[in-house]
């Protein structure tokens, strides 16, 4: 299966980062919100897996995929991302989330999965670095970013519910992974100097969407949160406390 952006004006990524200012250290990061281009293929990944153990075996069943993501504007690669969806558990439905990316991290997320019927409201997510104690104005560069409107960094995943509110849904499979739940980041040393990779989390919502000549059609949409730690929290009693800054990406794509 190949899911492909419907309108790349509907894919969006927002992160901060480090900046180049040593000087203010406090002001150290830079915003960046763009559209952009990608292409999901997913491939079975050929037969169960046995995990050998006591007094049963398990057998895992997934699938492998590539993600390929391209700026919107320049076409410019943006990010590629290999990994595997995997079924652990078949009665309980646990599922687990492994990839590796080649700015050095490497990630096992696990979760669950459910189904709802009809539509639904998709969770809001704060895009906003988060601090011990609020700071008026710290976040004003995020407003003020390049795709801001239609985007809005206090809750990325409006773009989401705003396209499935003028859809009529049949069914919806969510896959809801982090690393938080037994799972964890694994980081090249660059990395975790820099901007360290400290958790991610992941939703997918499957959906079978009825068009209005009653025709369905499959819909992937997902959220995707990736927290960065840099600059020290000058809010926070503790002095090793770092600010996280959430890495959101949020798109809606349809099978090919």
């Amino acid at each position: 299966m190949i899911a492909v952006p419907i309108n790349s004006r509907r894919a969006r990524n927002t992160v901060g980062c480090p900046g180049k200012t040593p000087k203010k250290p406090r002001e150290n990061f830079c915003v960046e919100i763009m559209p952009y281009i990608e292409t999901l293929t997913f491939t079975p990944i050929g037969a169960p897996v046995p995990n050998r153990g006591f007094p049963i075996d398990t057998f895992v069943v997934g699938l492998h995929y590539q993600q390929v993501v391209s700026d919107a504007n320049t076409f410019q690669p943006l990010h590629i991302e290999n990994g595997m969806w995997l079924l652990l558990d078949k009665e309980k439905k646990i599922v687990s989330r492994l990839s590796s990316i080649p700015h050095g991290n490497t990630l096992l997320a696990i979760g669950d999965s459910f189904d709802v019927e009809g539509n639904f409201q998709i969770p809001e997510i704060d895009g906003l670095p988060i601090l011990d104690k609020p700071v008026l104005g710290y976040a004003a560069p995020y407003f003020t970013a390049e795709g801001v409107p239609p985007f809005n960094p206090s809750n990325p995943n409006k773009i989401l519910q705003d396209i499935i509110d003028k859809q009529k849904l049949l069914e919806t499979v969510i896959l809801d992974v982090s690393t938080e739940n037994e799972g964890g980041i694994s980081n090249i040393p660059f990395i975790e100097k820099n901007a360290d990779v400290s958790s991610f989390e992941s939703t997918f919502w499957i959906e079978d969407v009825e068009d209005e000549a009653g025709n369905e059609f499959l819909q992937l949409q997902y959220s995707q949160t990736t927290n960065l730690d840099f600059i020290k929290d000058f809010t926070s009693e503790d002095p090793d406390k770092l600010i996280v800054w959430p890495h959101i990406d949020v798109a809606t794509m349809v099978k090919q």
